[in-house]
């Protein structure tokens, strides 16, 4: 749990601020995993801080929703495509990828279980997404798709 919070907090996710009258503060929870090893060993215990989307309001918290759906007749095509142009591949994993979408809408949440402040007006401000918020996804492939333009890519 530290670690995903000093993750969050190098990443300026939040500011920690009053709640301004007549808003309401989405809650939070702790989602743990165990990561494995190829061989089946423990490798990792993992802790995810996820903003309860559940209680988000349609219209109110937020308007519209994002899914990005890539079929796998589409991804075989494009491996296809690159490996007879003798392309180089490479993979990569973007570790807390929803971290990087700058949020639009103005979202406050309860600081986080487990840990607590000296004054119980005391909310997170969101700066950024968060895992479980119903515009996460839509708003990290804007920061995607935003960034690889500006490397070139159409």
């Amino acid at each position: 749990m530290s670690e995903e919070i000093k993750a969050l907090e190098e990443n300026h996710t939040w500011a920690i601020e009053d709640l301004p009258p007549r808003k309401k503060p989405i809650s939070s929870k702790w989602v743990y995993k165990v990561k494995y090893k190829s061989d089946g060993t423990i490798e990792r215990f993992k802790a995810c801080l996820v903003v309860r989307g559940d209680h988000q309001l349609e219209g109110f918290d937020f308007n519209e929703t994002f899914s990005l759906v890539a079929k796998m007749s589409s991804v075989r095509t494009f491996l296809l495509v690159a490996a007879a142009r003798g392309c180089e591949l490479h993979q990569m994993f973007v570790n807390n990828a929803f971290l990087h979408g700058n949020l639009e809408e103005e979202f406050f949440m309860h600081l986080p279980p487990g840990f607590s402040s000296s004054s119980p007006t005391k909310v997170c401000k969101l700066r950024k997404s968060l895992h479980g918020l119903r515009q996460a996804l839509g708003q990290w492939f804007t920061k995607l798709s935003s960034t690889l333009v500006t490397y070139g890519f159409v």
